[in-house]
């Protein structure tokens, strides 16, 4: 790398277009050629890896967890029992259509305290994690701006993050309880996230402000094409692999992790200027974003977004075993949960590249979000006016739309509303802090609504409040289109 500091573009002999860092020891700016197609080939790739563990988590963890709790609630004579018929049976019987006996009251008294126990579980393993990963991700993100290493300031937290965080993967596999399984999905999301961070700064770090859309638009399609790509590997071959599905997440988190740090290799920071660290400052500095007018509302309303979304979703492989009619079983409400993910793909895949590029040229930002968060919020009805399985379809479709539209150009506004973006690692750990806290606060939320109503109604009705004032916090922006 070249030691001159320089403000424009220079091209070098294999016609690669870049800006050499303005201060020693942060990375070159990649304008044009192979250097910047391999970073944002690898920042894609990665970023599917990762946001792959969440989709397939999501429905291998509520399998477990059902798989645990079954074995505590129905023992006996109890343990042969179809959960698809018993549910099928409260439908009857709650339409009038049928009376039960006194041996199906004793089973449905069961079945209810095990619906219980099983959302509440889940809630409560879904949230462990992120509420850890809230307090690491902000100190790796100043950890990393301060990073001074032969491989950059980025690079050793991102493969950190994705070989430790594919050992505790593996991990998960063999725990005997919902405790255990607490707790290793909890260290396992912290790691995996403390990796994640750094990577996302690495669009502030390296590409220049005209392409941050684009470039957040391939990481918003990594995004949810990687939930979808997890989830539908999951459905399909859970019949198949079980449990054993944890490996293949691993490996291929790992395999990311490597490739990037390879193919997308980052500048050395050895030469990196940083100053001495203060505890007072250290811990002052995470308010500094937040005292910004424009990113504390930014912050707040993707906090309500991924709130909604999380309540939403938290639960949506027992809906469709126990919400939709008629209600499904276990292998078909695990299958057919990878569909309604992949239903929304095309459409999620236009709006993402559209949504991006569309913003970089209009340099509009706010409007988008808004029109996002209103769309997403109007997908929250569909399953309360149809809770049927077209119904799940349709806000599969719709909700992908809009979350295609709000995922690359709300990372975009992050970035350009950064009030430092010499700090960009640290105030986008905090960013990153209010998505976390959103996906914490939901399924505890979601838990709760069943656990007191016995319903799943609520939780729609939760998501939908939720994400419509998502929408109402982003008007008070100023100076941003």
């Amino acid at each position: 790398m070249s030691e001159t500091l320089s403000a424009e573009p220079t091209a070098n002999r294999r016609g690669e277009v870049v800006i050499e860092p303005r201060e020693p020891g942060t990375a070159t700016i990649l304008i044009k050629g192979v250097r910047s197609r391999r970073y944002l080939t690898w920042f894609t790739i990665l970023t599917i890896a990762t946001t792959a563990i969440w989709g397939g988590m999501s429905i291998l963890l509520a399998n477990h967890v059902q798989m645990l709790e079954f074995g505590n609630w129905f023992t006996g004579n109890d343990a042969n029992l179809n959960l698809q018929e018993l549910t099928a049976l409260k439908q009857q019987i709650d339409d009038g259509t049928a009376t039960a006996t006194a041996e199906q009251v004793r089973q449905l008294a069961i079945l209810a305290q095990f619906d219980a126990a099983r959302a509440q579980s889940l809630s409560i393993i879904a949230s462990v994690g992120v509420v850890l990963t809230m307090l690491v991700q902000p100190l790796v993100g100043v950890a990393s701006d301060r990073t001074r290493s032969r491989w950059g300031r980025r690079t050793p937290w991102i493969l950190f993050g994705t070989v430790v965080g594919a050992v505790l993967l593996v991990g998960l596999r063999f725990a005997p309880t919902v405790a255990m399984l607490a707790v290793i999905w909890m260290l396992a999301q912290a790691v995996i996230n403390a990796g994640l961070g750094p990577l996302n700064a690495t669009v502030a770090d390296r590409m220049p402000e005209n392409r941050r859309g684009t470039a957040s638009a391939l990481g918003g399609f990594g995004n949810f094409f990687g939930g979808v790509l997890g989830g539908v590997s999951a459905g399909a071959l859970f019949a198949f692999l079980g449990l054993d599905m944890y490996f293949v997440f691993a490996a291929f988190l790992a395999f990311a992790g490597v490739m990037f740090v390879l193919f997308a290799r980052e500048d050395s920071s050895r030469a990196l200027e940083v100053p001495k660290f203060d505890w007072n400052t250290f811990f002052v500095g995470f308010t500094i974003a937040l005292r910004s007018r424009n990113f504390r509302w930014v912050w707040v309303a993707r906090i309500l977004l991924t709130f909604g979304y999380a309540v939403s979703t938290a639960l949506s492989l027992y809906m469709l075993q126990s919400y939709i009619r008629p209600a499904l079983g276990v292998v078909e409400a695990t299958q057919t949960s990878a569909m309604l993910a992949l239903a929304g793909v095309p459409f999620l895949i236009v709006a993402v590249l559209i949504a991006g590029k569309l913003s970089d040229k209009l340099q509009k930002r706010r409007s988008f979000v808004i029109f996002s968060s209103f769309l997403m919020a109007l997908s929250m009805l569909i399953p309360i006016i149809s809770p049927t399985l077209p119904g799940l379809f349709l806000q599969a479709i719709v909700g992908g739309i809009a979350f295609g539209t709000y995922l690359p150009v709300d990372q975009a506004l992050f970035i350009d509303v950064l009030p430092d973006e010499k700090a960009a690692g640290r105030d986008l750990g905090v960013a990153a802090l209010g998505s976390n806290l959103g996906q914490a606060l939901g399924p505890i939320l979601a838990g709760t609504v069943v656990a007191v109503t016995g319903s799943y109604l609520g939780v729609w009705v939760a998501a939908f409040v939720l994400v419509i004032l998502a929408a109402v916090v982003i008007f008070p922006l100023k100076g941003v289109k």
